[in-house]
Protein backbone atom coordinates (compact mmCIF):
# COMPACT_ATOMS: atom_id res chain seq x y z
CA UNK A 1 0.00 0.00 0.00
CA UNK A 2 1.46 3.63 -0.82
CA UNK A 3 0.30 6.69 0.59
CA UNK A 4 -1.73 7.72 -2.91
CA UNK A 5 -4.17 4.33 -2.25
CA UNK A 6 -4.38 5.98 0.91
CA UNK A 7 -5.71 8.99 -0.56
CA UNK A 8 -8.20 7.36 -3.23
CA UNK A 9 -9.71 5.45 -0.44
CA UNK A 10 -10.45 8.45 1.96
CA UNK A 11 -11.52 10.44 -1.14
CA UNK A 12 -13.78 7.65 -1.91
CA UNK A 13 -15.55 7.42 1.13
CA UNK A 14 -15.13 10.77 2.63
CA UNK A 15 -14.54 9.68 6.07
CA UNK A 16 -12.80 6.45 7.86
CA UNK A 17 -11.70 5.26 11.08
CA UNK A 18 -8.33 4.14 11.78
CA UNK A 19 -9.50 0.68 12.07
CA UNK A 20 -11.46 0.25 8.71
CA UNK A 21 -8.11 1.78 7.14
CA UNK A 22 -6.56 -0.85 8.90
CA UNK A 23 -9.23 -3.72 8.21
CA UNK A 24 -9.03 -2.64 4.81
CA UNK A 25 -5.28 -2.51 3.51
CA UNK A 26 -5.00 -5.23 5.66
CA UNK A 27 -1.95 -2.74 7.68
CA UNK A 28 -1.47 -2.15 11.33
CA UNK A 29 -2.92 0.81 12.26
CA UNK A 30 0.24 2.03 14.05
CA UNK A 31 1.87 1.71 10.22
CA UNK A 32 -0.88 3.47 8.89
CA UNK A 33 -0.61 6.58 11.75
CA UNK A 34 2.62 7.94 9.75
CA UNK A 35 1.07 8.40 6.51
CA UNK A 36 -2.46 10.04 7.98
CA UNK A 37 -0.37 12.67 9.69
CA UNK A 38 1.45 13.67 6.43
CA UNK A 39 -1.98 14.16 4.70
CA UNK A 40 -2.98 16.33 7.63
CA UNK A 41 0.23 18.63 7.64
CA UNK A 42 -0.05 18.79 3.33
CA UNK A 43 -4.03 19.56 4.47
CA UNK A 44 -5.75 17.35 2.27
CA UNK A 45 -6.83 15.20 5.54
CA UNK A 46 -8.39 16.21 9.35
CA UNK A 47 -8.96 14.25 12.55
CA UNK A 48 -12.36 14.48 13.80
CA UNK A 49 -12.57 15.28 17.23
CA UNK A 50 -13.06 12.22 18.82
CA UNK A 51 -16.82 12.01 20.70
CA UNK A 52 -17.07 12.04 24.41
CA UNK A 53 -16.35 9.11 26.99
CA UNK A 54 -19.39 7.29 27.43
CA UNK A 55 -18.05 6.38 30.92
CA UNK A 56 -15.15 5.02 32.94
CA UNK A 57 -14.46 2.54 31.00
CA UNK A 58 -10.92 1.91 29.20
CA UNK A 59 -11.70 -1.27 27.68
CA UNK A 60 -12.45 0.36 23.84
CA UNK A 61 -10.28 0.51 20.63
CA UNK A 62 -9.01 4.20 20.25
CA UNK A 63 -8.48 3.15 16.57
CA UNK A 64 -12.25 2.93 16.29
CA UNK A 65 -12.67 6.73 17.52
CA UNK A 66 -10.00 7.60 15.78
CA UNK A 67 -11.83 9.21 12.46
CA UNK A 68 -10.35 11.13 9.84
CA UNK A 69 -11.89 13.12 7.05
CA UNK A 70 -10.96 13.85 3.65
CA UNK A 71 -11.14 17.82 3.31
Amino acid sequence: MILRDLQVYLAERHTASLAELSTHFHVEAAALEPMLKKLVRKGRVRQLPPPKPCGECTQCDRTVFEVYQWV
